[in-house]
């Protein structure tokens, strides 16, 4: 019996609410059961269709409506007050609308909530962020959208409120119409706007667009969101269709929330597809912490809400102090039912007086059991604040010191156990975070907000730093006056050094140290957009190391490295620290000039680079040299993009390379032609081949002493269909950098073969065709001579019949793989001359290392030959040497009969020159040969 009276009194006022709702239903079931046919209601909704409605459709769709003899039909909303005005109409028995109802009820207007559905507005400002602390007072003066002017029923009410408090009196903004159009906050055109926060920023996600947001909940103004209302009239004519149709809309709200995958498939099913499906289920994600159907029963609502709804627009001068909103809020349990009120009441009562000397009786042993539930609380959230993982700390609210701080606090703070002393926290912070942190306690103490968390640096007694995350909450939020805090500490240390990591490996080259591709990109963009500010100009240099592969190919990449370190380095000396030096990648640096106000400074800074870099490199016990090529452009005269300003840059650098080297070249248009004509060109050369376009000439090379041709050197022309004869050293440059050198290679020596084969039996059976190999070519990866060889045994032809010309630059590579290929040649019998002799890295160890044949005397020797000159004497050195090591000698250039005998008296075996035949097309030349009958050689 006692445990019965107990339960009952605790639970009294539960069940008789319960009962009272149960009989009400049985009685709505009841009527409607006996109607025969569903009633015809509308609801007006405030806006389009979205997630924000979704608990009318669910009830619609789901059939709760239909249970409860109602056929419902849910129309959109142009407006916001468009819901108010069906409903006073009659056109519409039910609308949804926001707090302002409450304005209309007190002005006259008979509106009756029903039901709330967000227990928390989800109006507020948003703004573009700036610096780390949201303000929402920079928007004094600036443009902002509160809503349409011309709408009574719209969010401005709660968000004029929230300035206020804030201290941003609303006549101090430029207001504009509402376009609800996020383009506008993130173009710019507006700096503020209010916003929606159960959809809108996700389109302010989407866009990439930082911002802040402002909700009038953080100063205290917690306006209710979207509320069920109807009219007096369609409650004192239809009271059991209000109670229904109140029912079925929160049974479809609680169905909703707790299935919203499927609520979105609905809705982009039947009511609008406006939205795609991520952004539904954003919204209502947004929405359960503002409707809380676990911790709320959906449509609660609060008379003190409501109370504190009514304050806020006292305080705004829209409502008179004390005014009385009876009968604006829905009683669930009036009319019929009542009489069941009273008797329970009667009951309850009656059981009341029973029970009190029961409760008196057990109130001593409560008291007991609750003293001791305390003591052991006590103990256990000491035990739990002992032994916590992060750092806990209690701090008193004026002076800012310590009252008590747990273990792991004092560990993270790098402080001994015991007492803290009179220590206060903002003695262990970072001199540049204080600033910062004390704002935000200041506002604390203040009220403006519930809490904060802030991540900065805590100095330790050993001078270490260390990164926390702290959270600052007070511990007794509702006493006036100063309040204890609770601080929270995390030790990020770790956390925060890899970030530093990742974003420097990200924006900085690993071996230099200098701004990577992607830093100087970002910089480059930025000043950019400072010039167009402020109408300067930039320069940027694009630098490449001469000569830097061969340092890497002689004295290795290690050695390599260290040039490159030491070339950053006297590359930033010669600029400004406002100026940036980056790598690329490769011997590829740039430099920015912003903010130029002299364009000869360029000049000079160039020309301070160029010097800087000829000086030696000291590199182990070696000195290595270098030059550069330095391309320059200027923005924005010569370009307005970030890729039309590298490429003009880059372009400018070969510009460079192709003037000699060690020289800055700015761009010029013509630079621009000139590498469209390249580009135009390449991609003429590729169909070059299969077109027929390349020919094949051959110059004789003649036996000194007997005027005997039994050797010749094959030369390409390109006959271009519109440009005409094309130069070689036009096109050999672009197909060596194409790639396209290799199958050109190779149509060549098929070429040479096929006639070669035919002199060989025509003309003499040693007759031999020289081809040039580009350095390109020969030192390809992979490249092997076994498609030569297998041609030649597929047509007999010895391996002898075939001549390869290489320059001395291929010798100086020693690798294994030039080493392989030079003897693979001499396997298959195929002879290599040296061209250019004489001009190039001539060295005797390259001529007693590797299989040459034949040293090939360059034309500029030969062109100046004259008795006792020094070209003669250089020439004779030249053909004594070779013959010495067994090598025969070919003069190129040969023009004259003097110089033909000079090189002949000298011992030169063979001459090549316009003195014996231009180089003529292979059909010439083999008319040549037939016609002409060498004598045998000596």
């Amino acid at each position: 019996m006692h445990s019965f009276l107990v339960a009952f009194l605790e639970g009294g006022r539960r069940r008789s609410r319960r009962l009272l709702l149960a009989t009400g239903a049985c009685l709505v079931w009841s009527t409607v059961a006996h109607a025969g046919e569903r009633e015809q209601v509308v609801l007006q909704l405030k806006h389009t269709h979205q997630f924000q409605f979704a608990g009318y459709y669910a009830a619609l769709e789901k059939g709760f409506y239909r249970e409860a003899g109602l056929d419902v039909t849910i129309l959109e909303g142009a407006d916001g007050d468009a819901p108010e005005r069906a409903v006073l109409s009659g056109r519409a028995q039910f609308g949804t609308g926001s707090s302002t109802l409450l304005l209309s009820r007190l002005s006259g207007k008979p509106v009756v909530v029903l039901a709330v559905v967000f227990q928390h507005s989800p109006y507020a400002m948003a703004m573009r962020q700036q610096g780390t602390v949201p303000d929402i007072r920079r928007i004094v003066g600036g443009k902002v959208m509160l809503g349409p002017k011309t709408d009574q029923l719209n969010q401005a009410d709660e968000l004029v409120a929230y300035l206020r408090k804030q201290g941003v009196a609303p006549e101090r903004l430029q207001r504009l119409e509402h376009s609800y159009n996020p383009e506008d906050l993130i173009k710019g055109r507006v700096d503020a706007m209010s916003i929606y926060t159960t959809n809108e920023p996700d389109y302010l996600d989407r866009a990439g667009f930082p911002y802040d947001i402002h909700t009038p909940r953080s100063a205290g103004i917690d306006f209710y969101g979207d509320n069920l209302f109807t009219s007096e009239h369609e409650i004192s004519a239809h009271p059991e269709r209000v109670k229904a149709f109140r029912a079925a809309s929160m049974r479809g709200w609680q169905y909703a929330m707790s299935h919203q995958e499927e609520m979105v498939d609905l809705i982009l099913s039947k009511y609008s597809q406006k939205h795609d499906r991520q952004h539904l289920l954003y919204e209502a994600r947004q929405m359960v912490p503002l409707v809380q159907p676990v911790l709320v029963e959906v449509g609660y609502m609060n008379p003190d809400r409501w109370q504190h709804i009514a304050d806020v627009y006292t305080d705004l001068g829209q409502l008179p102090r004390g005014v009385s909103f009876d009968g604006f809020l829905y009683n669930t349990d009036n009319a019929p039912n009542l009489v069941w009120l009273y008797r329970i009441l009667g009951i309850a009562a009656t059981l009341l007086l029973l029970g009190a000397g029961v409760h008196m009786a057990l109130l001593a042993r409560e008291r007991k059991r609750a003293a001791e539930a305390i003591r052991k609380g006590e103990e256990r959230f000491r035990t739990m604040f002992e032994a916590a993982p992060m750092g806990i700390a209690l701090i008193e609210p004026v002076t800012g010191t310590f009252i008590d701080v747990n273990p792991r606090g004092l560990e993270i703070a790098g402080r001994p156990a015991g007492p803290t002393g009179g220590c206060s926290w903002t003695d262990l912070i970072h001199p540049d975070d204080l600033p910062e942190c004390l704002l935000q306690l200041r506002r604390l103490q203040e009220r403006e907000i519930a809490g904060f968390r802030v991540t900065l640096r805590l100095l330790r007694p050993d001078e270490a730093t260390v990164w926390v995350e702290v959270s600052v909450v007070p511990v007794d939020a509702d006493k006036p006056g100063p309040r204890l805090k609770l601080c929270m500490i995390e030790d990020v240390t770790d956390q925060k050094e890899t970030e530093a990591l990742i974003w420097q490996q990200a924006n900085f080259d690993p071996l230099t140290q200098l701004p990577n591709r992607r830093m100087f990109l970002d910089r480059l963009q930025q000043a950019i957009v400072k010039s167009r500010r402020d109408g300067s100009r930039i320069a940027i240099l694009f630098i490449d190391l001469d000569h830097f592969k061969e340092v890497n190919d002689t004295l290795g990449h290690h050695q390599g490295d260290v040039l490159l370190i030491e070339a950053a380095r006297r590359i930033g000396t010669c600029v400004r620290a406002s100026d940036t030096v980056a790598r690329l990648g490769g011997d590829e640096f740039t430099v920015i000039l912003p903010a130029l106000e002299d364009a000869e400074r360029v000049d000079h800074i160039a020309q301070n680079i160029l010097d800087g870099l000829l000086a030696p490199f000291t590199l182990d016990q070696e000195q290595a040299f270098v030059s550069a090529s330095i391309g320059i452009t200027l923005y924005p005269d010569d370009a307005a993009s970030v890729d039309d300003l590298l490429k003009h840059a880059d372009q400018a650098m070969y510009a460079a390379k192709g003037a000699g080297r060690n020289r800055f070249s700015y761009f010029t248009p013509a630079l621009q032609v000139a590498a469209l004509n390249r580009m135009r060109l390449t991609n003429d050369l590729r169909s070059a081949i299969k077109g027929e376009q390349l020919k094949l000439y051959f110059q004789p090379i003649v036996h000194l002493g007997t005027g005997a041709i039994h050797k010749a050197e094959a030369l390409l022309r390109w006959e271009h269909p519109q440009r005409g004869l094309v130069s070689p050293l036009e096109f050999i440059p672009l197909a060596e950098s194409s790639g396209l050198i290799v199958d050109i290679g190779q149509w060549v020596f098929d070429e040479s073969l096929r006639w070669v084969r035919r002199w060989r039996q025509d003309i003499h059976p040693e007759f031999q065709v020289s081809l040039n190999q580009s350095p390109v070519e020969f030192q390809r990866e992979g490249g092997t001579y076994d498609v030569w060889l297998r041609a030649l045994r597929q047509l007999g032809v010895p391996g002898q019949a075939i001549v390869v010309e290489i320059t001395e630059g291929l010798l100086l590579d020693a690798s294994a793989m030039v080493t392989d290929k030079l003897l693979q040649l001499r396997d298959a019998g195929i002879q290599v001359a040296l061209d250019d002799f004489g001009t190039g890295y001539s060295s005797l160890s390259y001529l007693n290392k590797f299989d040459i044949d034949y040293l090939k005397i360059d034309r500029s020797f030969t062109r100046n030959l004259a008795p006792d000159s020094s070209d003669m004497a250089l020439s004779e050195a030249i053909i004594v040497m070779a013959h010495k090591l067994g090598l025969s000698v070919i003069a190129e250039g040969v023009e004259t009969a003097e110089q033909r005998d000079l090189l002949a008296a000298a011992g030169c075996d063979y001459g090549q020159g316009y003195l014996f035949a231009r180089p003529m097309p292979v059909e010439a030349f083999d008319a040549l040969l037939q016609s002409h009958v060498a004598p045998a050689e000596d």
